[in-house]
């Protein structure tokens, strides 16, 4: 086109021409007001040559529908402003609300074609992951966002996390298809799964993409909450059949035996029988029936070197008395062990710092098991006995808000009002008190 080779080989209609084409994406004709700052002599004057004006100072003003009448003025006339733009830009232009449209149509095709992969494969729409793709698109939820954002980024990046992530919820919750057989998936890591899945051992690592949308394909499926830690996490994994791993996950115990269906895990007694503190890992758990404790409560610090203390008293004393320690917030092997514990009908007693991280956890871990964890020495007089000259800042005060343990709630109020830590070393004597008169 003559008339746009012409505006490009003039440099100072550049940045008008960048204007014209805001206005045009916005509203689609020529309208609005064009302001240009900082102006060279060369721009006021092609400019002005335009509009039929004289432009002096270096900020110039002007509509773009003066622009596009001045155009009808010249030897190219008539334009057509919406040809001049693309020919001058070399692209076809549309508006900001055909861009979305356009956009919004092609996400639409990207989600219909993944829906229809899976659909074809097996089971049909039966299967988990067209079930996961369906219920994605009509409820805009389960990962709907986060694959949508990276069909924006790149499509092909975007298929590729909506195929993984589908073979993975058909790998992990198989349907039944007839006239075909197959062995039924076995719990597994999640490097080996994701590496069989999509070649990328680390693929649905927590905080990927990939691991990011597999949780919410996860959710979909078994209908539980997002995670909110990496507790939650890994247990939604592990209810899935797929283990982070099975040996960073360790709970400290003493007296303390799982029991698997033939009875107590033989290595575990021969610590028992020697009173010797050992470690449990989710590995050791796995295959655990039960648990068992030599009396019928079971006590629980969180403080490894607390542990350490009382477990070699009580071994000095040959005292029979089963002890956890959980080091700090309760990893999955350490709950693992506790609800088998509680299955089996033991009371547990938990008892850590009286501060705002200790009080909460005490808290959460009486609301999970319910009826079966007692708090044990962490009431207002219990406090006072282990107050410490640390102050705590408000910030950590407010984690106590939405404590519903009646004792703790009592001793969160102290805390509050004393803005002091109270720790369980200082109270390590009661404690040992409690132990021995068990044993």
């Amino acid at each position: 086109m003559e008339c746009a080779e012409y505006f490009r080989s003039q440099a100072g209609y550049r940045r008008c021409f960048e204007e014209l084409l805001k206005k045009w994406k916005s509203y689609g004709r020529p309208t609005g007001v064009i302001t240009l700052e900082k102006t060279s002599e060369e721009e006021r004057r092609l400019l002005g040559g335009i509009l039929g004006k004289t432009f002096y100072d270096s900020t110039i003003r002007f509509s773009a529908a003066d622009f596009e009448r001045g155009l009808q003025k010249t030897k190219f006339a008539p334009v057509d402003m919406k040809e001049l733009l693309e020919s001058y830009f070399g692209r076809k232009i549309l508006t900001n609300q055909q861009e979305k449209e356009r956009r919004q149509q092609e996400k639409d095709r990207f989600f219909e074609k993944i829906h229809m992969h899976f659909a074809a494969d097996g089971a049909g729409a039966k299967n988990s992951a067209a079930k996961w793709i369906c219920q994605m698109r009509e409820k805009k939820a389960f990962g709907f966002h986060l694959l949508s954002r990276e069909f924006e980024k790149d499509p092909k990046e975007a298929r590729v996390l909506a195929e993984n992530t589908g073979r993975a919820l058909q790998k992990l919750f198989p349907e039944k298809i007839p006239g075909k057989s197959g062995e039924a998936f076995r719990e597994t890591v999640l490097a080996v799964f994701a590496a069989e899945i999509s070649g990328n051992p680390h693929f649905f690592d927590r905080g990927t993409t990939g691991g990011q949308l597999l949780i919410q394909a996860l959710c979909c499926i078994t209908q539980d909450p997002l995670p909110e830690n990496a507790h939650q996490w890994k247990e939604l994994l592990l209810k899935a059949g797929i283990a982070p791993d099975y040996v960073s996950s360790l709970v400290h115990v003493y007296g303390v035996c799982p029991e698997t269906s033939q009875g107590r895990h033989p290595a575990y007694e021969a610590f028992r029988l020697r009173r010797e503190a050992c470690t449990v890992t989710l590995e050791n758990l796995r295959y655990a029936a039960a648990a068992w404790a030599p009396k019928k409560r079971v006590f629980v610090v969180e403080n490894e070197m607390v542990f350490s203390f009382l477990a070699e008293q009580l071994r000095n004393r040959k005292a029979d008395v089963g002890l956890l320690c959980t080091s700090g917030q309760p990893r999955t092997a350490a709950l693992k062990l506790l609800e088998l514990l509680a299955g089996a009908g033991y009371q547990i007693l938990y008892g850590g710092d009286m501060d705002p991280e200790g009080i909460t956890i005490a808290d959460r871990l009486w609301k999970r098991f319910d009826g079966s964890v007692e708090i044990w020495k962490m009431a207002p007089a219990d406090y006072r006995k282990g107050i410490s000259g640390e102050v705590l800042k408000e910030s950590r005060l407010m984690k106590m808000k939405n404590v519903e343990h009646p004792v703790l709630k009592e001793t969160a109020a102290i805390v509050k009002k004393d803005k002091k830590a109270a720790y369980q070393e200082n109270i390590l004597r009661e404690r040992l008190e409690d132990l021995l008169s068990e044993g």
